[in-house]
Parts: C-alpha cells; structure tokens; sequence
C-alpha cells in the first residue's frame, strides 16, 4: 500500500512525521535518512554541544522507541537516489523501491567547501560527526584560522576561543555578518569578538591551506592547525532537480509548502522556496525555526488541510555573554534604530524600510520576540523616538 513518504529524516522530516500520526492520519509513513543516526536538531551543534554544555541525546528529536511506537518506518544511511514522478516511487541507494502517495522533500543542506587549493583541509560543521571533530581540535588550545564571518563562522570562533585557541576570522565581507545585518549591527558582533581575543582580516578571503598556514587574498600567511569553513550551506536540490521538479535557489513550492510543478510533492526547510504571503514573494529560509514549523505545515498540506505557512522568518544565537534572538528580512532597509545599550550588549535593534519596521532584534532582552513580530507583520509606520524608548512599551506600537 502506497503511503506517505519523507525523504530527509532531519528536524523537518521527523517533525512532518510526528504530525501525521497527530492529524490521525493512519497510513503507512516512511521517513528515509542518508544519515546512521535518528533524526536530530542541528542548532546544539554549533552551541551548547559544541562548547561541551550539552550532551548528545537532547539533540534528538525523539526518543529511539519513538517511530517503531508510532508506526513511523524510520530507514537511517540508505538515502534515496531518484524520484519517479509518473511511476510515484522513490529508489534508495540500496535498490529499494518505495511506492507513495504523496512525497515530501525534507532534504536539508550541505556545508559548502573551500574551492581553493587545499580546501579540503578545512573542517565544515554540519552533522553530529563534524561537531565532534571540531570539539576535539579545540581542546588542543592551538591556532585557528575561521573563514567566513556569518553565524556558523562567528559561533565556531566563540567556541575555539573559549577553549582557549589563538583565533582569526578570515572574511571577503568589510565586516561579519553584512549580507544578513548591514554593518550598523555587524559592528556590534566585531567588538564583541575583538573583546574576547578574535583577530579579523576583513576584505580579503582565503587563497591556499597548506599544513601550517593559511594564505590570504592579500599575501598574508597566517599560521594555523585547523581551519574551519563558515562559508554558508547549499540547499540539497539535486535529487529534485533530476526528478524534473521546478527548483530556484531551492525546490519552488506555493504558500502551502506543495511543489508549484507537482501536486503530490511538497517541501519543507532548508530547501523549500515558498511564496510567502508576508513577502508577497518566494522566500528560502535555512534556520531550525523554519524546519520546527515548516515540518508540520507540509505534513498538515499533505493531508489536505488549508495552509498558508507565512511565519516570520525567525533565528537565534548565543555568543559569548551575548543572547539574541533575530525575526524578519533586513532586505531593502534605509534605517536602523535602537532601543537600549549597545555598550552594555541590551538592547534591540530594529530595522526600516521607508519608515516601516522590517526586521527586529533582541540582545539579552527577552520576551520580546511576540511584539517585534507583530510589528513587522502590521507594516505600520511607528514613531522613532517611541521606537527607541525602551520606556514606551513595544505592544503600544
């Protein structure tokens, strides 16, 4: 009998399957993974477990009994290598075939690599393995070289150097964070690393890594025993592609997370280009919120339920003494404004476009996020000095 089929057994994937047994549905569910592993979140990967605060088990995403209690076929390290659209099967590697009903790509992404010589020296943090790579070159307390200055690359770094390592972040940007931030904020991420001890060489990206060092864009030479790529992540379109699925960035699906080229597809995470009814256009988001809420609406579509997933996109970081927590698209903005102390790391900050809050951050300010959210999504125009007076409630806007 032909069921319900997730290709990629991550956050997304588990959860889309923990919510069909929810919404009642009793038909067959196989969740298919390339991963030895059961599902887990990646977030503790660059955090807690990373800096050796957390143990492995509070990553899963539910507990080993979980999916054979649940009726849920959880196949683990035998991914899927092709899509039958007219046929409605999937093949995994291993050769079996699996017939569905409806299908749900939940495929995640993939660390980009370094494509310079050596490149391949260069450790990516993407999976429970790699973690605990870095955890181990870390507590060797040497010489770190970073390439990349966005969140990976900025928590790998708060991480090597809170073990003790001799850092320095290699980024082409003229500062961290610049494509998703704008340098008004990004400043706040360079002082707070140059506090604790990180060197930046901005403007210049990496050329060569040899055994010992690291060549920069500029000629510099700088020593290093590991070096770590925090160059971003790619969506893992590939197998939708070959399938003849309309992809852009990543697999293109409407506001109901269902592929805009075939009505028994759907896609969830990292992968998923949805048009978003916010936005009025498609929009790609890679973090774990995206996964924990993007999982179940597809699962919900699946089912033939109304959808119109249009949450705002939302991520957080812990840096450091440094707690944050990020809603909205920078994108197009012309004004930043704060409310609070930026020297005392307390304070929000919010980004406009044409008047209009457009995104909202939180810096060790909490309980903060429902307001920011409803301000975005109103698409009014407050009051800046009320914006950035920390005594004018933010429900008030």
């Amino acid at each position: 009998m032909a069921g319900h089929v997730i290709i990629g057994a991550g956050l997304a994937g588990a959860k889309a399957a923990e919510t069909l047994r929810e919404e009642g549905y009793d038909g067959p569910v196989t969740l298919i993974g390339a991963e030895e592993l059961r599902p887990y979140e990646r977030p503790p990967l660059s955090k807690d477990y990373l800096l050796g605060k957390s143990e492995r088990e509070a990553a899963f995403v539910h507990e080993p009994g979980w999916y054979a209690a649940n009726a849920v076929d959880l196949r683990l390290g035998d991914p899927v290598v092709s899509i039958d659209l007219d046929g409605r099967t999937v093949r995994q590697a291993g050769g079996a075939v699996m017939p569905y009903e409806r299908l749900l790509l939940a495929t995640g992404s993939s660390a980009r690599r370094l494509p310079v010589p050596g490149g391949e020296r260069a450790m990516t943090l993407r999976t429970f393995g790699d973690s605990d790579r870095l955890r181990r070159a870390f507590a060797g307390a040497g010489r770190v070289v970073v390439a990349g200055a966005g969140w990976i690359g900025l928590e790998t770094a708060a991480a090597a150097r809170e073990a003790g390592c001799h850092v320095v972040v290699v980024e082409p940007e003229p500062g961290p964070l610049n494509r998703v931030l704008g340098p008004e904020v990004g400043a706040v991420f360079t002082a707070l690393h140059r506090r604790h001890g990180v060197e930046f060489r901005f403007g210049t990206g990496v050329e060569e890594i040899t055994a010992t060092e690291v060549r920069t864009a500029e000629g510099e030479r700088l020593p290093a025993d590991h070096v770590v790529a925090g160059i971003g992540a790619a969506p893992n379109v590939d197998l939708a592609r070959e399938a003849g699925l309309a992809v852009g960035e990543g697999v293109l699906v409407d506001a109901s997370l269902r592929s805009t080229s075939h009505p028994d597809v759907f896609a969830a995470g990292d992968i998923a280009e949805a048009e978003h009814p916010l936005y009025d256009r498609p929009v790609r988001v890679e973090h774990w919120a995206n996964a924990l809420h993007g999982g179940p609406e597809a699962a919900r579509s699946m089912l033939g339920r109304t959808v119109a997933y249009d949450r705002v996109p939302y991520f957080f970081t812990d840096q450091y003494e440094l707690g944050m927590e990020f809603s909205g698209d920078v994108t197009g903005y012309d004004e930043v404004i704060f409310r609070g102390s930026v020297d005392d790391l307390e304070f929000v900050a919010f980004w406009l476009s044409g008047g209009r809050v457009v995104a909202g951050m939180n810096v060790n300010v909490w309980d903060v996020v429902d307001p920011i959210q409803d301000l975005i999504r109103r698409g009014g125009t407050p009051d800046p000095k009320s914006l950035a007076d920390p005594g004018v409630p933010l429900e008030s806007l």
